[in-house]
Order: structure tokens, then sequence, then C-alpha cells
């Protein structure tokens, strides 16, 4: 048996337990973890609410990344064998003291990597990799502002922004994340609660930019904060849409694109997880080679064992956490 954060019925976090409930056996293809640690986001909020586009098949644990040592592989697995330290990107089940997960979503961690590292090292930063390198075709020297600087993703983003040769403006709503976002790499320092943030945001950039304007906005906050980001891109500059924190789904009014060549364009990540395994294996490699150089390093608040998921939770979900919240297993 293992314990789990165990959903029977889809609502709210306090409606979850943990249970003890039987370890599951790997089937063709897959591998049985044994978790060491698992990080904490807001999705997974989501997806204890029925609120997520994947509604996992009940019951079930959730969680979407974890780390921890292979305990046993399943029939034509070659790639991990029996005692290997890995990584690992699931649709759910990390919150759990073992994890089925395919092998194909699994990457051996580095020797010195610890597993509250290697599991903050995920989703996250997949996700700010994706938005940065895939989808906004990220080239070495642009000027990229990074809304919601001191969250999950925007955490790495800044980190990556920075390794990669970029130049990081933060957008943050107090002293605190501003704190946070220049510890962490940022050069300039947006505050996105500047009123009416519509101009003022514009005029923070081109203040910092010699009047240029930023090539690149990665945005999980939407709301007013988006159609203000619009207006602070230079000439064929480049927005990507990865969450709306604000809680408003924002529209695009053409005539800014128009005007500017500026492009729009959105994240989901995980179908690249699931349709293009060999880039997320690629960019994984890529981002330890970056921690190994000490280069980005994984900011973890909040490290709290699996008995307190509910306050981590809710933590992620009131935006308290600046970067990653871990929960570790007994």
């Amino acid at each position: 048996m293992m314990q789990a954060v165990w959903i029977e019925e889809f609502g709210p976090v306090e409606s979850a337990d943990v249970r003890d409930v039987p370890i599951p056996e790997p089937g063709l293809g897959e591998v049985l973890v044994r978790v060491g640690a698992a990080g904490v986001n807001f999705p997974d909020v989501l997806v204890i609410e029925g609120n997520y586009q994947v509604r996992p098949p009940l019951p079930f644990s959730p969680g979407k990344e974890l780390s921890g040592e292979v305990e046993r592989i399943g029939a034509g697995v070659t790639s991990v064998q029996p005692g290997d330290r890995v990584a690992a990107l699931v649709e759910y089940g990390a919150f759990a003291g073992y994890a089925i997960v395919p092998a194909g979503h699994c990457f051996q961690i580095p020797d010195d990597m610890s597993y509250t590292d290697a599991a903050a090292l995920g989703l996250s930063y997949q996700t700010a990799y994706f938005a940065l390198m895939e989808r906004a075709g990220f080239k070495e020297g642009e000027r990229v502002l990074v809304n919601g600087a001191a969250g999950g993703v925007g955490l790495a983003t800044v980190q990556l922004v920075r390794a990669l040769g970029g130049v990081v403006y933060a957008g943050v709503i107090n002293e605190e994340q501003a704190r946070v976002a220049k510890d962490y790499g940022a050069d300039h320092i947006i505050d996105l609660m500047d009123a009416p943030v519509r101009d003022r945001l514009r005029d923070q950039v081109r203040q910092a930019s010699d009047g240029q304007g930023v090539d690149i906005v990665i945005d999980p906050v939407g709301g007013d904060i988006f159609e203000a980001s619009l207006r602070a891109l230079d000439w064929c500059g480049r927005l990507v849409v990865i969450g709306f924190a604000a809680g408003e789904i924002p529209t695009v009014r053409a005539n800014y694109l128009l005007v500017k060549n500026i492009s729009v364009s959105g994240l989901q990540w995980s179908d690249y997880r699931d349709r293009q395994p060999e880039k997320m294996a690629a960019a994984q490699r890529h981002m330890y080679e970056l921690y190994r150089s000490g280069k980005i390093k994984p900011h973890a608040e909040v490290i709290e064992p699996l008995t307190e998921f509910k306050r981590l939770l809710n933590l992620v979900k009131q935006g308290q956490i600046r970067g990653k919240a871990v929960l570790t297993m007994a």
C-alpha cells in the first residue's frame, strides 16, 4: 500500500484526503516511480475541482510533476532501469508514494540534483521554455516582458531569458515580487499596478528600453494587462498567452496586430508532451545543462510533506507562492 492524495469526486481542495491505496503496476511502455518529491501547480487545483480541460477518470491522485527512483519497469521499456533517478511529467498521479509514468515522459536527472530541485524544474520550466523558444522564437539579445514574474512560470521565464542571453522586463505587483525577480536576474521592473495600466505599462517599458518597446511578452495574467502588454511591443513583436491568472479572458484588437506587425499565439504545453515528446526531452536536456552550469536554479519557496497538500494548493491558488511549492514523500 502507499499514501496518496485521493480524489473520489470533483470538488474543492478541502474535500480531498490522503488515503492508503494499492501500489499500481506498470503496463506496456510504463514505469513505476517511487516518488521523492512532487511540484504543486495551479492546474492541480483546477483538476481537483473538475475545471481543467482534461478530467482524469475517478478515483485518481492529482499532481503533474514528480521526481524519484524507478522501482519497476513494464514490458518494452529500455530507456530507464530500476534504480535510475528520474523526473517525470504526467497528466495526473504525482501526489502519491508511487506513480505510473510513460517511459517517454521520464528524464534521468543529474547526480548532484536533489529530488526537490528536480520536481521544481519541471512543468513551470517546460512551459517557460516552450513559450520562449517554440512559440515566440526567442533569439539572443531580445527584450522580454514577463508578466507575473515572481510566480512559477514567471520566475522560470526570468531565469531562462537571462541564461539564454536576453534582457528581462519583470512585470510585478508589489515590492516583494520585485525583489524576488531581481534576485533571479530581472534587468528592469515593470509595475503592473501603476494605474492607468493601459498607458503606464507601455510608458514604463518604453522608458526602460530607450523608446523601443519589447520584442516578446510572456503573459500568464490576461485581463487588462494583456491589452496593455500588446501596446508595449516593438515592431514585429510577439506575445504568447499561457494563462489567465487575473480571471478575465481578454479579446484581441486586431488593429494593434496590423499596425506594428504583431503576432499573438497561445501555448498548451501538454500537447507538445503528448504529440512531440522528443521536443520535450530535448528541452529538458538543455535545461539540465543550464542547471549544471549554474545559470538556472529553481526557487522552491515552500517544501512540505504530502499531508500538507491542502495548504500548499491553497497558497498556490491565492498567488501566495514565489516560484514553486513542493511536496515531499515519506
